[in-house]
């Protein structure tokens, strides 16, 4: 995979119109592009370090630096590490002739030339129909199917690259990696590969031909295009910037009920994600969890955890009926599941330890997962609650009598 995915390209007038025919050709390459960095911003290989130095010195020089010389790392923890043991985090600087610090004069340039580019690609925007609902209907469905009703192509461009590549990568993949950090590091911290969003949303204006940008900010937007899709994250100082090395191990899975190919860390026998340095997180369905969930989870350990969402996926992992029958939880009710035919609905008292009074309804899900399973779950519910039902009609602020005239839940 090449560090820099679309260096020539040709560039098209794009054409969005009632035409569906003519509209789903570039909606075709904005999903294109939108994939293409999502493959970067995942990427698990080691980092193209020759174009993530080029395109790191082309950004010092365009702020007025020096080229620096580059450290590198194994992990974004051990450069968070190094910077802090070398002192290399200096505070920030301001007088009359503006700020000193490296990194906040990158990041001030990087910050203008997005707005500038911001300001090109509204000057082409007009009024589209349904504008007041655009937003939301261009995150809640595909492309063709928002251009067909009339979105506008830079809320569907908006949805389809920004907000989803952010969703997976910014949201999932380096808040997962900034768990393993300390708040120790002053100073700007820049993603690398999780930040493809942002050259990915201005990198399908240019090459659709729906905005022209100044030379300067072409030659930037190159420079981090290059950079994104060559390596990790990294830090500018004045002489020196610190680079590390993308992970040797990142697992995903597609969101549940997602349109626009968003992505969640998963993986259900080892760390989700992971470093040469063997900095790791483990991932359960989106969920950051502590390594004894994945490795070894246990009923006791399950009783001691606190968080709900741990000790939820903790559950899921051995599995409920494995997970009853070692913790000894009494059963209270069962009866058929009027809104799910063939299945049967459980009611369990609160395990001792939970540290939270209350029952547990233990059911199946109306529907089927993608490997054609129904996914079985467990609700907590009030105390009070003694009959199956009863607890299954609270989930939906009904009673039992109510919920059991229900034809099919999912």
């Amino acid at each position: 995979m090449s560090a820099a995915p679309f260096r020539s390209v040709a560039r098209p007038r794009a054409q969005f119109t009632e035409n569906t025919n003519v509209s789903s050709g570039y909606i075709l390459a904005v999903e294109a592009v939108r994939d293409a960095w999502l493959r970067h911003g995942l990427c698990a290989h080691p980092s193209d370090r020759t174009t993530a130095e080029s395109a790191v010195a082309q950004v010092y020089r365009q702020s007025g630096l020096r080229r620096p010389e580059f450290v590198w790392v194994p992990s974004p923890v051990a450069g968070s590490d190094l910077i802090v043991a070398e002192g290399l985090s200096p505070p920030m600087l301001f007088d009359g002739n503006g700020i000193h610090c490296a990194s906040a004069r990158i990041a001030t340039m990087l910050s203008e030339s997005r707005s500038r580019m911001d300001a090109r690609i509204e000057r082409r925007r007009s009024d589209w129909p349904n504008e007041r609902r655009a937003v939301e209907t261009a995150r809640l469905k595909p492309p063709e199917d928002a251009a067909r009703v009339g979105i506008s192509p830079d809320r569907i461009i908006r949805a389809t690259v920004w907000d989803s590549l952010h969703t997976t990568l910014f949201d999932g993949v380096a808040a997962a990696i900034r768990t393993l950090l300390t708040p120790a590091v002053l100073g700007v911290t820049w993603y690398g590969q999780q930040e493809a969003h942002r050259v990915a949303y201005y990198d399908t204006y240019r090459r659709l031909g729906l905005a022209q940008f100044h030379p300067n900010d072409n030659a930037l937007l190159d420079a981090n295009i290059a950079l994104t899709g060559a390596t990790g994250w990294w830090w500018a100082f004045g002489n020196v910037c610190v680079m590390a090395e993308r992970p040797t191990t990142l697992h995903t899975e597609p969101i549940p009920g997602r349109v626009h190919n968003e992505h969640r860390l998963h993986y259900s026998d080892a760390p989700a994600l992971e470093f040469h340095d063997g900095r790791a997180v483990f991932v359960q369905h989106g969920t950051i969890v502590p390594d004894w969930v994945v490795r070894d989870p246990t009923a006791e350990r399950i009783a001691r955890e606190r968080n709900v969402e741990i000790r939820r996926c903790a559950i899921e992992r051995i599995g409920w009926d494995t997970y009853i029958d070692a913790a000894g939880l009494a059963l209270v009710d069962e009866a058929d599941d009027p809104g799910n035919a063939g299945r049967t609905l459980r009611l369990y008292a609160t395990p001792d330890g939970w540290g939270r009074s209350g029952r547990i309804l233990l059911a199946v899900n109306g529907s089927s997962e993608r490997d054609g399973h129904r996914r079985q779950y467990g609700l907590h519910v009030p105390r009070w609650i003694s009959s199956a039902l009863d607890a299954a009609g609270w989930t939906y602020g009904l009673g039992g009598t109510d919920y059991a005239r229900l034809v099919r839940r999912t």
